[in-house]
């Protein structure tokens, strides 16, 4: 019997090939008899180049900017012509020095040295995750690194990150590496927010970033500003594009000057790494996720799995730290089974501490289970 295992990370807890190795050594300890596949996936976010070099990719370290402008080394992934980057290895919160916030001057410069890195590698193809993001630029900086030129009233470049933007008055395209043009261009994202307003980049996303009502303001205004200058340029009004909010709207720079294709992060991610290929003789699937709650639905790692499961007709177990969906929500949205580490150890710092020992417990649960039979 074949059983895969497809887990996204349990954020602060397990990497999703840590999740993966965990169940899958509880699974071969209850039956010796299976054949154990292990698949870590991820949405879009933290976990995307990791899965990519899970499933075969290689990977290609280089150094760039960080959100503060400081030198950090990242990682992307690279196959057939096809790079896999990470916002949030680049400019992510994690990579904030000393965790300290930078609502207004953080920068995805480093973004677009990356995709140039990339292009050097031969890349034809980029798929660029976004989630986990420091920044509030609108992706400015992200551009500014392969080419295009921002400028101020006077002439002189502009400074890094969304504050600056509201001082932009000149956009020159002319530098942008050519190459962009060449290649097919792949934004992997969860979020559908538009750029602006009280659903924008600045006022749901800024908060998370450090932002403050006032700093909101002057972001919102700023990326406007972007936008109509970028429309100015393009002729194309994108800021209300869904998901053009996306990490601070460097999903509309994607789109505005990359001419960027934006896909759900999940199902994306399961096409790169071959899943479909993967169910060929599949009995069961296992998925799971820190939280199995309400943004699951949304379009989350698991809820991809499971659709893409269910469209060959096998079954899936979704395992969690905590279940907090009904029943009924459960059994909708195609799950045959849920386990919690919550119901063995309900102290939740000590079943984060504990996680590898509880993913075991619950491998050998399925493995004793009629799931698997």
């Amino acid at each position: 019997m074949r059983v895969v295992v497809a887990p996204d990370k349990f954020k602060g807890s397990a990497t999703a090939a840590e999740v993966a190795a965990a169940l899958a050594a509880g699974l071969r300890h209850g039956r010796p008899d299976l054949e154990v596949v292990e698949l870590p996936v991820a949405d879009g976010g933290d976990g995307t180049v990791a899965a990519a070099l899970a499933a075969g990719f290689a990977p290609v370290v280089t150094v760039a900017e960080g959100p503060a402008g400081q030198p950090v080394e990242t990682t992307f992934a690279l196959k057939d012509g096809t790079a896999v980057i990470e916002l949030a290895d680049v400019a992510g919160l994690r990579r904030l020095p000393g965790g300290e916030p930078a609502p207004l001057t953080a920068s995805t410069y480093g973004v677009g040295q990356v995709i140039g890195a990339a292009l050097d590698d031969g890349a034809t193809t980029i798929v660029l995750g976004i989630g986990g993001s420091a920044t509030t630029d609108g992706g400015a900086g992200m551009v500014q690194a392969l080419g295009v030129r921002l400028a101020d009233e006077h002439g002189a470049d502009l400074a890094r990150g969304g504050a600056a933007l509201g001082g932009l008055a000149v956009i020159d395209p002319g530098g942008l590496d050519g190459r962009i043009g060449a290649v097919r261009f792949l934004v992997a994202s969860d979020v559908d927010n538009p750029l602006l307003g009280p659903s924008g980049a600045a006022a749901v996303f800024g908060p998370q970033k450090g932002a403050g009502p006032a700093d909101v303001i002057v972001l919102d205004w700023a990326l406007a500003r972007w936008a109509a200058l970028t429309r100015s340029l393009t002729g194309q009004d994108l800021a209300g594009a869904a998901g053009a909010g996306a990490a601070g709207g460097t999903g509309f720079a994607a789109l505005a000057y990359f001419g960027a294709r934006l896909v759900a992060g999940a199902d994306l991610v399961l096409d790169l790494i071959g899943f479909e290929s993967a169910l060929a003789g599949t009995a069961l699937v296992i998925t799971g996720e820190g939280s199995l709650d309400a943004q699951t639905l949304g379009g989350k790692a698991p809820l991809g799995v499971t659709r893409a499961a269910g469209r060959r007709g096998v079954p899936v177990a979704v395992v969690a730290g905590q279940v907090l969906l009904t029943a009924g929500e459960l059994t909708a949205a195609g799950f045959a089974a849920a386990y919690a580490l919550a119901d063995i150890e309900p102290d939740q710092a000590v079943s984060m501490a504990r996680a590898d020992e509880l993913l075991g417990l619950i491998g050998r649960q399925i493995a004793a289970s009629p799931l698997v039979t």
